[in-house]
């Protein structure tokens, strides 16, 4: 991949072209103001409010740091800069240029942003308020959509809608279509119309039909708004007098074959379609208590490891299409990560361990929704342990070597509380309850070797590894394994990989990623969108699209 034209997701406020963030007390305010001029890739204009990847990297950026470096925060008002216009949604010109894997990947990138402020609502007490004050379509109303309340001006104009299918031949961004009834309990029949309308709900009617909260007169609706902001504050128990912590430059080097950050390695073997993200542990001497917690700030471990495994997973499902089979491998003294990991627990409470947490939880899930192969390499020297044990959970296999006749060097790893419900899947489920279909007699015979060093043996007793060849074994086993991987169809892997990652009850975030895997990503493939004359490539040329009628 030439590194000219990578996709960064780093960002900070000084960069934006697109947001503007203001602050007022426990409100924070992010105005939507895209520059129509800067899209992320040439060949379009972000008109109307409409957004791109470059768009939705910068919203992330921007939450990341209100979670981080304003505690006092508790209300995000998401609203726009622009008269009459909210947000128009993804950028059709964008979509009918871009090739099927970038229009997949990005609908992946906006809906774990979307879910991102949900995942804050729940665990960190961080609410967020659309103040819907213009017209909002499709990706702009998947963006109210994932709010927890939704404002609408009413003034006789302004309206909601979700006009993919009629317009574009395709679904209204999978994220939309499940929150209209998974969320909103809008009523089906009222979600068929409004989906197949064009012209959207306004006014009373789309109060009535559950699509938003309240509808307020224009020379009233700021006042209305702070007023709300302030309420869905008072739910909140983030502090209002904590110091931030600034999100420093994460740094690392980019080379043609490798990223390297401070806590995470990843080397590319491109003759094998396979990459190895290697995790160092922590160490030295790590804060045990919040003062020295947050001294550490941005350079506290896990802070550091999570904001780095995150980016690392972004760029690389971004920028290497082809690279098919992530190994996971750790580094480090396992007894490191136990002492972490009772620091986590000790302070879970407090709201910068809490914000810590939020973001492992939901970089580890960015594993689960990738689409690649995922095998987890533990050698000697490795140090999956608790919160690293996750990595290896989030796996499609696990292989723990053994060396029966070293046992003082033998690799080992742990299980600790934090494996028991810390770091939730989209599901709800621990990784561990995943694993083992929530089946008590497992679980309580992993639970009665909490902190235990597990080797090969035993942890394959457990069922918490794949397989335990011996050294003799070890490169054969992995080479053939990896052989085989890189020999199977990708589509069929994709598809194979997301249902037996999930395989217990649905949630909405579950249907959200479900049906971007199957439907939309089907649906983006078919002549009826991308064809010469389908919906999404004749949108905004005055033709008419043709379809092929014949149902499938």
């Amino acid at each position: 991949m030439n590194t000219t034209q990578r996709v960064s997701y780093q960002t900070n406020p000084e960069q934006y072209r697109h947001w503007k963030l203001s602050f007022d007390g426990p409100i924070a305010t992010l105005a939507a103001d895209f520059d129509e001029n800067a899209g992320l890739r040439p060949g379009y204009k972000l008109k109307l409010n409409s957004y791109d990847l470059g768009v939705d990297i910068e919203l992330n950026d921007a939450i990341s740091r209100i979670r981080f470096e304003h505690p006092e925060v508790r209300t995000v008002v998401l609203t726009s800069a622009r008269e009459k216009v909210f947000c128009s949604g993804a950028n059709i010109y964008m979509l009918g240029v871009s090739t099927h894997a970038w229009k997949v990947n990005f609908c992946k990138f906006t809906n774990e942003t979307r879910n991102g402020f949900e995942d804050s609502s729940q665990y960190s007490g961080l609410k967020f308020l659309a103040a819907v004050n213009g017209a909002c379509a499709g990706g702009g109303y998947e963006l109210a959509l994932a709010c927890d309340e939704i404002i609408l001006v009413d003034d006789r104009s302004s309206a909601v809608s979700l006009p993919e299918v009629p317009l574009l031949g395709v679904l209204p961004g999978t994220g939309g279509l499940t929150r209209v009834t998974d969320k909103r309990h809008v009523r089906h029949d009222l979600a068929d119309i409004f989906c197949t309308t064009s012209e959207g709900v306004r006014g009373q009617k789309a109060k009535d039909w559950r699509l938003v909260d309240d509808i307020v007169r224009p020379a009233l609706f700021a006042g209305a708004v702070k007023a709300r902001a302030l309420a869905l504050a008072a739910k909140s128990d983030r502090p209002a007098d904590a110091k931030g912590v600034t999100l420093t430059p994460l740094g690392g080097t980019i080379e043609s074959d490798a990223l390297h950050y401070s806590t995470v390695n990843v080397t590319i073997d491109r003759a094998q379609r396979s990459a190895v993200f290697t995790v160092d542990g922590p160490a030295g001497a790590q804060p045990s208590d919040i003062a020295g917690i947050e001294a550490a700030g941005a350079s506290w471990y896990p802070l550091r490891l999570a904001r780095e495994l995150e980016d690392a997973i972004l760029s690389m499902r971004t920028n290497e299409l082809e690279i098919g089979t992530w190994l996971l491998k750790t580094q480090g003294d396992p007894a490191a990560v136990l002492a972490m990991d009772a620091t986590l627990l000790a302070h879970k409470d407090h709201w910068l361990v809490r914000e810590t947490i939020g973001l492992l939880r939901r970089t580890f899930s960015r594993f689960d929704v990738s689409s690649r192969s995922l095998f987890a390499l533990i050698e000697q020297g490795s140090c999956f342990a608790g919160t690293l044990l996750e990595l290896a959970l989030a796996c499609d296999r696990s292989y723990h070597l053994a060396l029966p006749n070293e046992p003082a060097v033998a690799p080992w790893i742990a299980v600790t509380e934090t494996n028991f419900g810390l770091y939730p899947m989209a599901t709800g489920q621990s990784r561990l309850g995943r694993r083992f279909y929530d089946e008590t007699p497992a679980l309580e015979a992993v639970r009665a070797k909490l902190g235990q060093p597990l080797d090969a043996d035993a942890s394959l007793a457990l069922g918490l590894v794949t397989e335990s060849p011996d050294d003799i074994d070890w490169s054969d086993e992995i080479r053939i394994v990896l052989e085989e991987r890189a020999s199977m169809s990708p589509d069929a892997l994709t598809g194979l990989e997301a249902n037996l990652r999930f395989n217990g009850t649905e949630t909405m975030f579950t249907r959200v990623f479900g049906r971007l895997t199957a439907w939309q990503n089907w649906i983006f493939q078919r002549p009826n969108a991308v064809g010469e004359k389908g919906a999404l490539k004749v949108y905004g040329k005055g033709e008419k699209a043709q379809f092929d009628w014949n149902r499938v």
